[in-house]
């Protein structure tokens, strides 16, 4: 029985295998899933779903992996039963058309890599496959065989969801014992992307390698920097170096050889992208990147200030649209770590040096914050924290995660800094966010080293040690309280925002690690 016959599917009038990005294109215009720009990129809309659907988000809890699974809203539990009902269905929809399967691999490390197939009724969903993975040799898909499936039935809904005590009509539901993966209800390309991402938060750890939310580059004398950071802190763009080759803009491994991409592509916001300050950016949307919501004109001039159908408009590209990559997807451990938050209060500076505690202490936190505008009802500044910057994704207790990171800091002398990519001056609404120009400063400092040479200050409340000069830098900008208007305020802001770190970091105050770490936190 072929590799194919095995998924299981009745009456598939034609199997489009690992077809060329030319043939994909064909495909997506003879569908008509789309349009195509005026430099000849591939346009699509994604849909109601814009986004991830994270309350659709399921998996199977059954033997031996439901004692590893951090069960909660996060990770929700499903039946094995359900899952059966649900693949089922989900398979009757694929069965009977033409189907798009692409083979890719997660993990530029052979120690670590993970060989997927994806299955999908729409050519477009292949292609951002295709640019978001690493894509095997002609030889390789010789003799590929999958080690996990994924089943993308978009066009299924799950209509009796209420009777099945389900959210919605959507699902994403993982199955780890079969290594299969099924998508119903929603057309949102990234469900495939971080799915995977989520598998490998699960297998890597327990195999003692720390899988991470996170970019990388490397410079000419290959000191290798991460970037962690939450949607829209500017981890992609950061990390986007003229200077420095890309190994990956968002997902990545650390093994006892060092950091390797999960990835052979990249997933950009495009909302006011701007050449002259994201130029790699920008050059990489050409012929086989994927443009995902984005408004163009009847000329198929694309207007990226447009957010009219959504903040979250995407591109996908492959990691060889950035001329300025690294070909072997991996380098040697960090020498720096940078945590990226978007602080919509105005609180915190620009940069500051991390001890080991400090690093768990944030690590665990995650914060960012949402402003208004970007989501429905969202009329003020919001703190959100994501335990690992990513718990979305991280099937596994944070802590788990967290102490994986804390063993490698200390094992190979990595410096941690956290850098304000947010608001200055005041909170949203009142303050300027941070230039890139600016953050771009800071990061150059960090990366080169001159960091290190400066005088530091404590930070108030927050404990921070943040540099009193950095070349690059206006000097009022290094410490927040300089650049509020009425100090007092600033004051009355920068202890809401402590608080909320301290109540946040309570959900670890029965956990070892966190009580150890809350220490090294803001203190009211």
């Amino acid at each position: 029985m072929s590799e194919l016959a095995k998924l299981g599917l009745n009456g598939v009038k034609e199997i489009f295998h690992n077809i060329s990005y030319d043939e994909l294109f064909e495909h997506e215009k003879r569908n008509g899933e789309g349009r195509v720009s005026d430099n000849g990129t591939f346009m699509v809309d994604t849909g109601i779903f814009t986004g991830r659907s994270p309350k659709d988000k399921y998996f199977v809890k059954q033997d031996e992996s439901q004692k590893y699974i951090a069960w909660g809203k996060i990770n929700q539990p499903i039946t094995k039963e359900l899952f059966d009902k649900l693949l089922a269905k989900a398979k009757k929809q694929l069965s009977g058309s033409d189907l798009y399967v692409q083979d890719a691999y997660c993990g530029a490390s052979a120690k670590s890599k993970r060989s997927v197939r994806f299955v999908t009724q729409v050519a477009w969903q292949a292609h951002f496959v295709k640019n978001m993975f690493i894509r095997p040799s002609q030889q390789e898909l010789k003799n590929f065989k999958p080690d996990f499936v994924v089943f993308n039935a978009c066009k299924c809904v799950n209509d009796s969801f209420k009777e099945d005590g389900l959210n919605s009509e959507v699902f994403v539901i993982f199955n780890v014992e079969e290594n299969i993966a099924v998508i119903g209800g929603t057309w949102y390309g990234g469900e495939m992307k971080k799915g995977i991402f989520s598998m490998m938060n699960y297998w890597l750890p327990l195999e003692g390698k720390l899988s991470m939310h996170c970019s990388a580059n490397v410079g000419k004398d290959g000191d290798t920097a991460l970037f962690f950071g939450l949607s829209g802190t500017g981890k992609t763009t950061l990390s986007t170096d003229p200077h420095r080759k890309l190994i990956g803009d968002d997902e990545h491994g650390w093994d006892d050889d060092g950091v390797f991409n999960f990835e052979g592509g990249c997933y950009a916001k495009c909302i006011n992208l701007d050449p002259s300050s994201e130029p790699e950016i920008y050059g990489a949307i050409k012929r086989n990147a994927l443009l995902e919501n984005v408004v163009a004109d009847e000329n198929g001039v694309v207007d990226y200030k447009d957010g009219s159908k959504t903040e979250n408009t995407r591109v996908s590209y492959p990691i060889e649209h950035i001329q300025n990559h690294e070909p072997s997807l991996s380098a040697g451990h960090p020498k720096n770590i940078i945590f990226l938050t978007a602080d919509a209060f105005g609180v915190l500076p620009p940069v500051s040096k991390l001890t080991k505690e400090q690093a768990m202490y944030y690590f665990l936190s995650g914060y960012t914050a949402k402003v208004a505008g970007t989501e429905r009802g969202i009329t003020e500044p919001v703190a959100t924290f994501s335990a690992c910057f990513g718990e979305p994704f991280m099937p596994l207790h944070p802590t788990v995660y967290a102490k994986l990171l804390g063993e490698k800091i200390d094992k190979h002398g990595v410096n941690v800094y956290l850098v304000n990519t947010g608001w200055s001056g005041g909170a949203y609404g009142v303050g300027k966010r941070m230039s890139i120009k600016a953050t771009r400063a800071c990061i150059n400092a960090i990366l080169d080293g001159s960091i290190t040479k400066c005088e530091f200050e404590n930070f108030d409340k927050f404990n921070l040690a943040i540099p009193k000069a950095l070349d690059g830098v206006e000097t009022k900008l290094l410490n927040p309280i300089n650049t509020w208007a009425n100090a007092d305020e600033y004051r009355v802001t920068r202890d809401k925002l402590a608080a909320m770190f301290e109540a946040n970091f309570k959900r670890y105050e029965d956990v070892k690690e966190g009580i150890e770490y809350a220490k090294a936190g803001p203190k009211n």
